[in-house]
């Protein structure tokens, strides 16, 4: 574990990975990092660059400990240093993956990774590939000068010829940290939305272990440099709000509503709130609450499951009808629509919110946005397959980070029910979320 200087100030060894684009395997490696250094005795922390409700399942199963975000637009770069330092301060490796590609996207995983002086491990898919992987990884290198790109590893290589090829192929100044070969028992499966979560994976540590063991026979994944977290005062702690003290708040928690942020849950925590999951596909009603949250997920997977359990869905309505609140995400607004449709299937749902959905193979939404509502601004993004045509004037309209005019999502409101398909990141206006679970705008 690493020595703490002073209470803002600690150091830790710490690596960002990341690598040319999306898809070449970023989570397969960081979850391999993180259970190999785990299994050699050492607590390891790991992070998720960008908004990601998937990847963040797969890492805390290989590291034992939960994910958090970090990105200098969502979560702030106060924020990212907050979660950093007091990391540093518990752990003895921390490990970030990034998003999409190294360069990609603004805030970029570069930028996170130069901000805090990071130092990257590119991942390079290697197959279809020999001595052309050597030109790749030097071009994300000098790319940015500035940026600390100093290891390669090669992912789905054919064998140890082929490592061998891509190996020799890397210029001065970029270390070779191991391959990992290309196998159906080390691939992690996805769907729509990415990677299947790690609860859905029966076989999750076996892929884990495989990977991890495969990367210690080559005893190459050597522990990064320290790197020094400091923060801008000397509270260890944020200031925590007791605004939602006493308030049951019920969350809705299984494979079809599981996109939740760790950090919101710890917000309602610090606030004071008591939290209690309950689960609408194993037939639970709703518990004794003052405030319901309803994220997202994977509703569309569990169409029938959800509409079999009617009773909860008039515990919901009676709910609202009591004006309490209620705050649904992505998922969340789509399970609240009159009906949803998946392929050939179409079931009823809850029908407080007078319209319905249709998933589709084509991306509807992607992006960081920032909705303005009556209680405050809170930041967040969207990502879903799904078009809804909801009968109801906007309250308001979420706005792309980029400036995208014609990319926004629609935010409604039914007395105290707020539904979008924007998945919010609490923690960026405390007050706006105290407000939207207590009334107190």
């Amino acid at each position: 574990m690493s020595q703490t200087l002073r209470p803002n100030l600690a150091r830790c060894p710490a690596m960002m990975i990341s690598a040319p684009s999306s898809g070449q395997g970023k989570t397969t490696v960081t979850a391999a990092l993180a259970r190999l250094h785990r299994l050699r005795g050492s607590k390891v922390r790991v992070f998720k660059c960008g908004p990601d409700f998937l990847d963040p399942t797969i890492l805390a199963a290989a590291s034992g400990s939960a994910v958090y975000q970090l990105d200098l637009w969502l979560v702030g770069e106060k924020g990212c240093r907050y979660l950093l330092r007091k990391a540093a301060q518990e752990a003895d490796l921390i490990l970030v993956e990034g998003v999409m590609g190294l360069f990609d996207g603004s805030p970029s995983a570069a930028d996170l990774a130069e901000k805090f002086s990071l130092n990257v491990l590119l991942v390079i898919d290697a197959r279809s590939m020999a001595q052309s992987f050597g030109a790749v990884a030097l071009g994300l290198k000098i790319y940015r000068p500035s940026l600390k790109v100093g290891a390669v590893l090669a992912n789905r290589v054919a064998g140890d010829n082929h490592a061998r090829l891509v190996k020799d192929s890397l210029p001065p100044g970029l270390d070779w940290y191991g391959a990992l070969r290309r196998g159906e028992d080390i691939e992690l499966p996805s769907r729509h939305l990415g990677l299947v979560a790690a609860s859905e994976l029966k076989d999750i540590e076996s892929r884990i272990n495989l990977a991890a063991l495969e990367l210690d026979s080559q005893r190459v994944a050597a522990t990064p440099p320290e790197v020094f977290f400091e923060t801008d005062d000397d509270d260890i702690e944020p200031a925590t709000l007791k605004a939602l003290t006493g308030l049951k708040v019920a969350v809705a928690y299984d494979q079809a509503f599981s996109f939740i942020y760790q950090a919101n849950l710890d917000l309602l925590k610090a606030m004071g709130a008591q939290i209690i999951f309950f689960s609408p596909l194993a037939g639970h009603r709703l518990p004794s609450c003052q405030a319901l949250y309803l994220p997202g997920g994977y509703p569309e997977l569990h169409l029938e499951e959800l509409s079999a359990n009617r009773a909860l869905m008039e515990d919901i309505k009676n709910h609202h009808c009591l004006n309490l609140p209620i705050l649904a995400e992505c998922g969340g607004l789509l399970y609240l629509l009159e009906t949803l449709s998946y392929g050939p299937r179409i079931e009823k749902m809850v029908g407080l919110l007078p319209g319905r959905a249709v998933l589709t193979s084509a991306l509807k939404g992607l992006g960081l946005m920032s909705a303005q509502l009556p209680e405050g601004l809170l930041r967040g993004h969207s990502f879903h397959h799904s078009s809804a045509v909801i009968d109801l004037e906007p309250l308001g309209w979420a706005v792309r980070q980029d400036g995208a005019s014609d990319r926004r999502e629609a935010i409604y409101r039914l007395k105290r029910l707020t539904a979008s398909y924007v998945h919010f990141y609490w923690p960026s206006n405390p007050m706006a979320v105290a407000a939207l679970f207590s009334g107190l705008a």
